[in-house]
């Protein structure tokens, strides 16, 4: 396990159905391209200048061999396409239980937090044989987290969120990487990637040095800039409620819907006058460029933490 694996190793079955995609691909390149090759090479000689050969043939009215040059490459085409769609939807479809990790992208580390308050940079641990959720943004230019074990890669953009998901289950230490030119250190931008048996992974995070939770430092960032003085139960402003607001319905000013996730609330905090919920007055200030990306991560926690009668919804 203390090996760095090579980036041909595989780290997940989705890795190794991605590999059999592209074997499988190649070879139905090969099985169609060759003949192709070989008729060409063979009439080139049989039918060079200079050489005596019979070229009086009758034309060829065979139907259905004309039909079916064109008739297999397209089904096997669509068999492939099927098969590299449904390996896509795959990854915008994580399972509700997924472990959710924030990941911070600058220039030039990453930077990652467990739900427990667990930190690490340009290391991520996670457990073997159990899903995985990232939840990533940039403090600076676009960065792009690939993990060649696991055949994935997405892009990290300013402004907004971006996420990965995936399910390890071959324990080992691989590379991940930055696959976006960011800037003159982009080389060195790189890490590993450490799956651990569940019960490794246990120790791990036992052992690790621990911050307060995404939620809880975001339960004090909310008092500490003011939020709960409009947004407290104890308000007199009048301005939206945030507990159990995550996962809603948010009618907006104009009409419109839109529902409150991740990057609707990041949009509220950095961008309040981009969408105004209905209702209520334009009195949100804008707090771009005066919390950085973890900060902005730690409140948009908080507020997903908000539920009803919850501890977490009671600290304002």
């Amino acid at each position: 396990m203390e090996n760095l694996a090579g980036w041909a190793s595989e780290a997940s079955a989705h890795a190794a159905s991605v590999d059999r995609l592209m074997l499988a691909f190649t070879l139905m390149m090969v099985a169609l391209s060759v003949p192709v090759f070989v008729l060409m090479a063979v009439f080139a000689v049989k039918y060079r200048r200079g050489r005596t050969a019979n070229r009086a043939h009758p034309v060829n009215r065979n139907v259905w061999l004309e039909v079916s040059w064109a008739i297999v490459p397209f089904l096997l085409t669509v068999v492939f396409f099927v098969w590299a769609t449904k390996l896509f939807a795959d990854l915008y479809d994580p399972p509700a239980d997924a472990i959710a990790i924030d990941v911070v992208a600058k220039q030039w580390m990453w930077k990652f937090q467990h739900p427990g308050g667990q930190r690490e940079i340009n290391e991520l641990h996670v457990p073997a044989g159990e899903p995985v959720k990232l939840t990533m943004a940039s403090e600076d230019v676009i960065h792009s987290l690939y993990i060649p074990a696991l055949r994935l890669k997405q892009d990290v953009v300013p402004g907004r969120y971006t996420s990965m998901w995936f399910t390890a289950d071959r324990p080992g230490t691989y590379k991940l990487t930055c696959a976006e030119f960011c800037g003159v250190d982009h080389s060195v931008m790189g890490g590993s990637f450490i799956v651990m048996t569940p019960a490794a992974y246990e120790r791990w995070l036992g052992q690790s040095q621990v911050d307060d939770t995404l939620a809880a430092a975001g339960a004090v960032l909310f008092r500490e800039r003011g939020c709960s003085g409009c947004h407290g139960p104890g308000a007199t402003v009048h301005a939206p409620p945030l507990t159990g607001l995550y996962g809603r319905p948010v009618p907006l000013e104009g009409g419109g819907v839109v529902t409150a996730d991740d990057q609707y609330i990041r949009d509220s905090i950095l961008l309040p006058q981009s969408q105004i919920a209905a209702g209520y007055p334009h009195i949100m200030p804008t707090f771009q460029n005066v919390l950085s990306e973890e900060e902005v991560l730690q409140l948009v926690a908080y507020i997903k933490s908000l539920r009803s009668g919850s501890p977490e919804g009671m600290r304002q």
